[in-house]
């Protein structure tokens, strides 16, 4: 199977103390996986960086067998991989929906009309194109993370990285992110808490400790 997320040996240490060494893991094409762990652990850290966010860890990442030992180099597979952060309060760069979804579009050169009618499909394919016009700020927060969703498949990634993508949601806003999720076919690492959230959309669940990961 061709991998398309590859860790050897990572460790982060932040100003006090390390949160946790060992970490080795590889995901395959189109192979969604979970890690689950204690708060406080390090999950968030490992998914930011594997998305290229943090950079003073030890180790080796890797992406489609390529080795990223630089921010030059991981800038290469910048468009690959998109990453929905916890909070999706800061991430908007728009007000409205459809620009938003649009954003990543236009930065890359495609005509307005062109990207309209592209953000509008993916809209479309999230059941949500009724919100196009909606300022983003007075939706639920189970239509921000969509909207978040719509954003970043914008830029067809290749991998999915997820940080809590149902924290704070309710029981049908959670439901309806498992039926988004589980209709990409894409390398996916979903950090979550949640276990019935997991039990449905990842058959692969790893627990973060400070000695690495281990499989479930």
């Amino acid at each position: 199977m061709s991998c398309s997320i590859t860790l050897k040996q990572i460790s982060y240490k932040n100003s006090s103390n390390k949160l946790f060494e060992n970490v080795n893991l590889n995901v395959g094409h189109e192979e969604k996986v979970a890690i689950v762990g204690a708060n406080g652990v390090g999950k968030s850290t490992l998914i930011r960086i594997i998305a290229g966010l943090e950079h003073s860890f030890e180790g080796v990442l890797e992406l489609f067998h390529n080795k990223i030992d630089s921010k030059k180099e991981y800038k290469k597979f910048r468009s690959d991989v998109g990453y929905l952060p916890q909070d999706v309060n800061d991430y908007f760069l728009c007000p409205v929906v459809i620009e938003d979804v649009m954003f990543n579009l236009r930065a890359r050169g495609v005509d307005k009309e062109k990207a309209y009618c592209e953000a509008l499909k993916i809209l479309e394919s999230l059941e949500i194109s009724h919100l196009k016009d909606r300022t983003i700020f007075e939706l639920s927060g189970g239509e921000q993370k969509i909207v978040a969703i719509a954003s970043i498949l914008s830029t067809k990634p290749k991998i999915l990285l997820l940080d809590e993508p149902t924290n704070a949601l309710d029981v049908n806003a959670e439901k309806r992110i498992v039926d988004i999720l589980n209709g990409i076919k894409k390398s996916m690492i979903i950090v979550s808490h949640h276990k019935t959230f997991i039990d449905k959309l990842a058959p692969t669940v790893y627990t973060l400790n400070s000695t690495g990961l281990e499989l479930n």
